[in-house]
């Protein structure tokens, strides 16, 4: 194998082989959500492939930049994006959003 295409592999690979952060864990995100494949929701995976270009997101009736739409949604929860299964809501009182950015973040860089 390519000395090149191994070390692609490896470093592409690093974010999975990482697994879910601690900061996911702590907020009990991965009882819904995992890396790399469905459980109640999308992987992150799915997630960050799907929103990889874009720059905005419309939550509610209201568009945003891409990163403050998504933390809202993580936020104050909702559905119709990806099934009929509601998300439900992680920080109704905005109390939180410093690492449900982070997080956010996280998901969104998953797949560079």
């Amino acid at each position: 194998m390519n000395i090149l295409v191994a070390m692609g592999l490896m470093l592409g690979g690093s974010a999975l082989a990482s697994g879910i952060p601690a900061l996911a864990k702590k907020n009990g995100c991965d009882n819904c959500h995992d890396i790399d494949k469905r459980v109640v929701g999308p992987s992150w995976m799915e997630v960050s492939r799907k929103y990889k270009g874009t720059a905005k997101y419309t939550y509610g009736d209201k568009e945003y930049n891409l990163e403050d739409g998504l933390v809202m949604k993580v936020s104050k929860g909702g559905s119709g994006k990806w099934t009929s299964i509601t998300m439900p809501p992680n920080d109704p009182n905005g109390t939180n959003q410093v690492e449900i950015r982070q997080l956010v973040k996280f998901v969104l860089g998953l797949a560079k």
